[in-house]
């Protein structure tokens, strides 16, 4: 329990020193979307490309990281996605102490995390929260809010 806890307190610090803020982003700009696991990349994908990998005025990129099995790799998903600064979502398949691990160190950094076992209804859901984002300087901030 202690080392769990250990390993989620240096994540977190992690995901606080890299990748946190966002300098605002202009309209054609690319943004990033992680999904975590690959039984969710290729519905993910899918909804992508029909919206021609875009949401609004923004060209979204998905990015597709392994499976996470255990805290470690879990961990390691989401501090990647914090350590890019173009991030405005995470998907991941729901489970709850995996997910509610992912969510605090993605919490930190202010990237709103979707955990469902759709990766087209996730990504539907994200692009949609990024077309209504109201705050483009702050895009990552303006999902993270849209998706409460």
């Amino acid at each position: 329990m202690r080392r769990a806890l250990f390993i989620a307190f240096v994540f977190t610090l992690g995901a606080l020193v890299a990748g946190c803020g966002e300098q605002g982003v202009s309209s054609g700009a690319t943004v990033a979307v992680y999904v975590s696991g690959e039984s969710l990349c290729e519905g993910a994908r899918q909804e992508l490309s029909g919206s021609n990998e875009r949401a609004g005025s923004f060209r979204v990129r998905m990015i597709c990281l392994d499976d996470p099995g255990t805290l470690a790799s879990t961990g390691a998903n989401a501090r990647r996605a914090t350590e890019d600064s173009t991030t405005v979502g995470y998907i991941t398949a729901p489970s709850p102490p995996l997910t509610s691990f992912s969510r605090s160190i993605l919490d930190a950094a202010g990237i709103a995390q979707l955990a469902n076992r759709s990766g087209q209804a996730s990504m539907a859901t994200l692009l949609e929260a990024i077309r209504r984002a109201d705050n483009p300087a702050s895009l990552r901030e303006s999902v993270y809010s849209v998706l409460g």
